[in-house]
């Protein structure tokens, strides 16, 4: 029994790691960790019970105390673009948007982009519409109803 709980200690580090570098989410990396501890442990002769707690004791210390650390570090390089700032954003249509032709732009915060309708319909030149959506490099608009002008007060 000792032999094959080190034996799954040792299977458990190896589907953690594996996980982790199919992911890339420093999150099992931790419990491979914890696991490594736990097999440490049993190959010192401590008994199961003790191999479990050192296993989630450590697993969750790594990933609670060291996670959000090593996370800032790796997406330290990670730029961010506030794309999704533009969503709301009105902007005006430059080409005639028609979906089932795969055509239409929209110029969106001084650049143009290519535009589709979120509402499947045809949008026309000069239209003012309102982005809903950001896909890649895609906006997903729609129409936006004419605004009725307010009255002013008069000037005495």
């Amino acid at each position: 029994m000792p032999d094959t709980i080190l034996l799954i200690w040792l299977i458990s580090i190896a589907v953690f790691l594996v996980i982790e570098i199919l992911t890339l989410g420093l999150t099992t990396i931790w419990f491979a960790g914890g696991a490594l501890i736990a097999f440490l442990a049993g190959l010192c002769g401590a008994n199961i019970v003790i191999q479990f707690v050192l296993f989630f004791v450590v697993s969750f210390i790594m990933l609670l105390g060291v996670r959000p650390s090593a996370c800032r570090k790796f997406n330290s390089k990670r730029i961010k673009t506030n794309v999704d700032s533009l969503i709301g954003t009105e902007c005006k249509v430059l080409e005639q948007i028609d979906n089932f032709n795969q055509k239409g732009t929209v110029l969106l915060d001084g650049k143009e982009w290519t535009a589709r309708s979120a509402e499947d319909m045809i949008l026309e030149v000069g239209e003012r519409v309102q982005v809903v959506k950001i896909s890649g490099v895609k906006v997903y608009v729609t129409k936006l109803v004419a605004r009725q002008p307010q009255n002013k007060k008069e000037e005495v």
